[in-house]
C-alpha cells in the first residue's frame, strides 16, 4: 500500500491557517468518504435485506466498485493498487449475482457488520469530534479576545487572574481536543481502506463456504488472490495499530511539554530569552483598523513575513495578503487605545503605517527586533540569521566598554591598526571612515563615559529660564506648557523661508569637537547602539519647522513648542551617509554664565530624505546670512546719512556765525565814520541769535559791548 496522508499533531497548537487549510482537505475526504460508504452501505443492505434482489443488488455493488476510480478523492485518489484490487473484485461480484438467499445470516455476520461499525461508529465520532473542536476553538477565541482587552492602566489582579486561567484553560482544551481531532482523521484514512476491504472479504470467504461446488467458479487463483488481500488488510490493520500507538505517545509528550505555552504571560526569560536575529517570524497578532474618523477596531489575523514583505492570512484563506514593504522600514514600540504590547510599522516613505499588538513583551519585541533585521535588507544575504547575529553583536560591542577607555584609545594609535579598527567600528552602522577620523582620536570627538539623553530637554533651558524670568513684565501671564513666548513677530511673520519636517528623535550627546565632520556619524554610531542595548524603541515625534532664524521642534499634538534653536548656534548639519533617513546637527550653545560653550549633537529620523532637510537648513543658514549682511549695508548707509546731515548741519551753523560776524564788522564800520551820531550811553549792539547764543550774557557781555561801540 502507498503512503497515507496525515495531519500533523505538532502543529496543533499554533493552529496556523495552513494548518486549517489542510484540516478542511480531510474533513472534505471525511465527506466524500462518508457518502461513499453510505451508497455500498445501502447496496450491501439490499444484499442482506432480499434474496429476490440478490442479483440486481450484487450488480449495484459490482457497479460501485467499478465506479471507485471516478471518486474524487483529496487523499489518496490515484491509488492504482486499491483501484486494480477493486476492479477484480467487482468482476467477481459480477459473476455471483445468483447468489442463494441461505447466505443471508452470514453476510450479516461478515459483509454488512463491518460497514454499519465503520458507518455508524468511526464516521459519527468524526463527526462528534468536530463539534467538539469548533466549540473549543469558539472558547480559545473568545478568551483570548478577553485578555487582549485587559486593562494596563486599571490593574486588576483577581480580573487578570481570571482571565489568564481562561486562556489557559481554553487553550489547553482546544489543543487536546484538535489533536485527538486531527489522530480520529489520520485514523480514518486507514479505516476507510478496511471499511472496504473487509465486508468483501467476508462476502467472498461466505460464498466459498457455502458452495461446495465454488471450485468451477472460484479457482485456486482466485484464492490465491483472497489470500493476498487478507494479508494486505492486516498488515494495514497492523500498521493502523501501530501508528495510532505512536500519535498517542506523541500526543502525550505534547501535553507535558506544551503545559507552559497554554498561558498567554511571558515565559521565564532564563529559559527562554528573546531572539534578535530573527529574520522571519509569524504568528498571531492583533491589527487596528480604522472605521471612521477617530473611531477603530482590532481585527486578530495571522502575520509572516515573507522576504521584504509583512503578510496577513485570515482562517480559511488559501493565502496571504501585503500589509507593507519592511524594506527600510521602521517600527517601535507604541502605547495604543489602552493596549499592551503594542508596536508601530511605518513603510520607507511614511504614508502607511500599521498598529499591531503582540501576545507578550517577548513576542512584540521579537516582531520588532525582526523587522528591524528585514529593514537592513539582511534576508538577502546567504546566512542571514548569522549575519543579524553578527549586527547585533556588533552594536553591543559599539558602546560595551573597555577596561579603560584610554587602554581603547592607545590600542587605537598606531596608524595602521587604528585606520582598521575605527572603519570596522564605523562599519557597523553602514558609514565609511574618512581621512580626517584617522587623525582624530576617539578623546577628540566624543568625550569619554558621555551620557545620551534619549527625551527631549533644552540645553539651555536654565539660560532660557532665566532670561524670561528677567525679561517678564508684571501681571504677564506665564506660558504653562514652557513655551518661550518672546518669538519677535518678524520670525514668526517676516521669515522668508518655512519648511516642516515629520522627525523622530533619537538622542543627543555632548561632543567635543564641532568642526569635525566625523562627530555626527559617530554620534549616531553610538546612539543606535545604545538604543540596540537597551531596547529603547520608543522615539518621539516632532514637527521640526525650518526658518529664516532658527529651528523649532513643536509637538504635532498640541502645536507647542519644545524646542528652539538659534540658526546662528547650528554649526554643521548632515545625513547619514547609507540610511538617508538619519541625519543630525551640531549646535553650539554658552553654557551658563561662565563664558565657556558646550557643544551638543543631535540625531533624528526622518520619514523623508534627510538630505532634504539638511540643504533646508543650509539653505536657511545662507539666506540669514544674506540678511544679517543685508541689514549692516542698511545700518552702516544710515550712519553715512547721519553723519552727511550732521556734517551740513555744521556747516549751516558755521556760515552763519560768519555771515553773523560780517554784519557786525559792518556795523562797527559805519559807527566809526565822523558823519554818523555817537551812540547813546544805554545802546548797544544786537547780535544775531548765532552769535547771541555764543556771547557771554550778563553784564560783563554789556560792558564789552559799549566798549566796543
Amino acid at each position: 500500500m502507498p503512503g497515507i496522508e496525515k495531519l500533523p499533531l505538532e502543529e496543533a497548537l499554533e493552529d496556523s491557517p495552513q494548518t486549517r487549510s489542510l484540516l478542511g482537505v480531510f474533513e472534505e475526504d471525511t465527506a466524500v468518504m462518508s457518502n461513499y460508504c453510505t451508497q455500498l452501505y445501502e447496496a450491501m443492505q439490499r444484499i442482506y435485506d432480499a434474496q429476490n434482489e440478490l442479483s440486481a443488488a450484487t450488480h449495484l455493488t459490482s457497479r460501485l466498485l467499478k465506479e471507485y476510480d471516478k471518486q474524487r478523492f483529496p487523499l489518496g485518489g490515484d491509488d492504482e493498487v486499491m483501484s486494480s484490487t477493486l476492479q477484480q473484485f467487482a468482476k467477481v461480484i459480477d459473476e455471483l449475482s445468483s447468489c442463494h438467499a441461505v447466505l443471508s445470516t452470514q453476510l450479516a455476520d461478515a459483509m454488512m457488520f463491518p460497514i454499519t461499525q465503520f458507518k455508524e461508529r468511526d464516521v459519527k465520532e468524526i463527526l462528534t469530534l468536530k463539534e467538539v473542536f469548533q466549540i473549543a476553538s469558539d472558547d480559545h477565541d473568545t478568551a483570548i479576545n478577553r485578555y487582549s482587552r485587559l486593562s494596563k492602566r486599571k490593574d486588576n489582579e483577581k480580573v487578570r487572574a481570571e482571565v489568564v486561567e481562561d486562556v489557559y484553560t481554553s487553550r489547553k482544551k482546544q489543543h487536546q481536543t484538535m489533536m485527538h481531532y486531527f489522530c480520529a482523521l489520520n485514523t480514518l484514512q486507514y479505516k476507510k481502506k478496511t471499511a472496504l476491504l473487509e465486508p468483501l472479504l467476508g462476502y467472498m470467504q461466505a460464498q466459498i463456504s457455502f458452495f461446495k461446488l465454488g471450485s468451477e467458479n472460484l479457482t485456486q487463483q482466485w484464492e490465491d488472490f483472497l489470500g493476498t488481500i487478507g494479508t494486505s488488510v492486516q498488515n494495514v490493520r497492523r500498521e493502523m495499530e501501530e501508528e495510532v500507538g505512536q500519535m498517542q505517545q506523541t500526543i502525550q509528550q505534547m501535553e507535558r511539554s506544551c503545559d507552559p505555552l497554554y498561558t498567554p504571560c511571558d515565559p521565564d526569560p532564563a529559559h527562554s530569552p528573546v531572539i534578535r536575529s530573527l529574520t522571519r517570524k509569524q504568528g498571531y497578532l492583533y491589527i487596528r483598523n480604522k472605521t471612521g474618523l477617530v473611531s477603530s477596531s482590532w481585527e486578530r489575523q495571522y502575520f509572516f513575513t515573507q522576504g521584504g514583505n509583512l503578510m496577513q492570512q485570515a482562517r480559511g484563506e488559501v493565502a496571504g495578503g501585503l500589509v507593507t514593504d519592511l524594506d527600510n522600514s521602521s517600527v517601535m514600540a507604541v502605547d495604543s487605545d489602552d493596549r499592551r504590547f503594542c508596536f508601530q510599522v511605518t513603510s520607507f516613505d511614511g504614508k502607511k503605517v500599521v498598529t499591531l499588538q503582540a501576545e507578550s513583551r517577548r513576542e512584540c519585541e521579537e516582531w520588532i527586533a525582526t523587522i528591524n533585521n528585514i529593514s537592513r535588507r539582511i534576508y538577502l544575504s546567504e546566512n542571514a540569521e548569522e549575519l543579524a547575529a553578527r549586527v547585533n553583536q556588533t552594536a553591543l560591542e559599539a558602546v560595551t566598554p573597555s577596561p579603560s577607555f584610554q587602554q581603547r584609545h592607545e590600542s587605537m594609535r598606531p596608524c595602521s591598526k587604528g585606520r582598521t579598527g575605527r572603519a570596522s567600528s564605523i562599519s557597523s552602522v553602514g558609514s565609511e571612515p574618512s581621512p580626517a577620523l584617522s587623525v582624530l582620536s576617539l578623546d577628540a570627538l566624543v568625550a569619554p563615559e558621555t551620557p545620551i539623553q534619549f527625551d527631549i530637554i533644552s540645553p539651555v533651558s536654565e539660560e532660557i529660564s532665566g532670561q524670561n524670568k528677567t525679561a517678564a513684565q508684571p501681571g504677564r501671564r506665564s506660558n504653562p506648557f514652557g513655551e518661550s513666548g518672546e518669538n519677535s513677530p518678524e520670525e514668526s511673520e517676516d521669515s522668508i523661508l518655512h519648511q516642516l519636517f515629520i522627525v523622530r528623535f533619537l538622542g543627543s550627546m555632548e561632543v567635543r569637537s564641532a568642526e569635525s565632520t566625523d562627530v555626527i556619524p559617530e554620534t549616531m554610531r553610538q546612539i543606535l547602539a545604545a538604543r540596540a542595548i537597551h531596547n529603547i524603541f520608543r522615539m518621539t515625534e516632532s514637527h521640526l519647522l525650518v526658518t529664516c532664524d532658527c529651528l523649532k521642534l513643536i509637538d504635532p499634538q498640541t502645536q507647542v513648542t519644545r524646542l528652539r534653536f538659534p540658526l546662528t548656534s547650528v554649526v554643521q548639519c548632515s545625513s547619514h551617509q547609507d540610511n538617508k533617513r538619519l541625519f543630525g546637527f551640531v549646535l553650539q550653545a554658552a553654557a551658563g554664565g561662565r563664558g565657556d560653550s558646550r557643544v551638543v549633537c543631535y540625531i533624528f529620523e526622518s520619514n523623508n530624505d534627510g538630505e532634504k532637510i539638511c540643504d533646508s537648513i543650509g539653505l536657511a543658514k545662507q539666506i540669514a546670512f544674506h540678511s544679517e549682511m543685508d541689514r549692516k549695508a542698511v545700518e552702516k548707509k544710515k550712519e553715512q546719512d547721519k553723519a552727511k546731515e550732521k556734517q551740513k548741519e555744521e556747516l549751516s551753523k558755521q556760515r552763519q556765525i560768519e555771515k553773523d560776524l560780517e554784519e557786525q564788522s559792518r556795523l562797527i564800520a559805519a559807527s566809526s565814520r565822523p558823519g554818523n551820531p555817537p551812540a547813546s550811553d544805554g545802546q548797544f549792539l544786537v547780535l544775531s541769535s548765532s552769535q547771541s547764543e555764543e556771547s557771554d550774557p550778563g553784564e560783563e557781555g554789556k560792558k564789552r559791548g559799549e566798549s566796543e561801540a
